[in-house]
């Protein structure tokens, strides 16, 4: 029974990949779905008192002590066995622009997206060791990527230098995947774009409805190998996306 951890569970793609796992017949996924306040994750919890095989796990990733607490609840509920897919996947964005965009917000980018992946992937280690799977996912966006700003069809969605922050913070997790995958050869670890989905953050005019593309992004993961993605940066579609 592969046993998965989501951060940012309480909506968009988290909450669906939550729900699409734990809707698998016969309960054969163990999730381990985190949000800042579970009190305050409606659409999760009720999902969860539907699904037993969904723990609901207050973790805020910009939080270290909520971090290393969620840490020591999930070892709990494991009993001894290890988290096979770690899915840093809490994130949040800003419409700002280049000269307008405030420090602080870059600094709270930084703080959510990198330092917060960083905080969960240490706090977790342990428990990836643990699986059969060590599996180590970190849910980008090709905002992050800089070989793709200079590619026309990006260019046309995303002209001049939109989405500063968000785009800066994602390349700084780029790099943290390529470090981790550097330091864990053992480990399938992978940067994955989810592509521009209608969700809360994503917005009414993105490309792709999320429940579809949740379901690629599950296959994706479940085929991942170390050859074919790890230390690589790669979209829905499993191609390879230039850093």
């Amino acid at each position: 029974m592969p046993a998965w951890l989501i951060t940012g569970s309480s909506r968009g793609i988290g909450f669906e990949l939550t729900k699409q796992l734990a809707t698998v017949p016969n309960g054969i996924h163990t999730i381990f779905a985190t949000c800042r306040n579970p009190a305050t994750a409606t659409s999760l919890s009720e999902l969860a008192k539907n699904y037993k095989n969904i723990h609901v796990v207050a973790l805020d990733v910009d939080d270290d002590a909520t971090v290393q607490a969620a840490a020591e609840t999930v070892t709990g509920l494991l009993g001894g066995k290890g988290i096979d897919y770690l899915v840093n996947n809490a994130a949040w964005s800003q419409a700002d622009g280049l000269d307008t965009a405030n420090p602080d917000t870059m600094t709270a980018m930084y703080n959510t997206h990198v330092a917060g992946s960083f905080r969960v992937y240490r706090a977790f280690l342990p428990l990836v060791r643990l699986s059969e799977r060590k599996a180590i996912i970190n849910v980008s966006s090709e905002l992050g990527s800089l070989g793709s700003m200079d590619d026309p069809r990006f260019v046309e969605l995303f002209p001049g230098a939109v989405f500063p922050t968000y785009s800066c913070a994602k390349a700084g997790l780029n790099m943290l995947t390529r470090k981790i995958a550097k330091g864990h050869p053992d480990f399938i670890v992978f940067a994955f774009a989810p592509g521009w989905l209608k969700t809360d953050m994503g917005g009414p005019n993105a490309m792709d409805d999320v429940e579809p593309a949740v379901e690629r992004h599950i296959k994706l993961y479940e085929s991942a190998t170390i050859e074919k993605f790890s230390g690589k940066f790669i979209n829905q579609w499993g191609q390879e996306v230039a850093w």
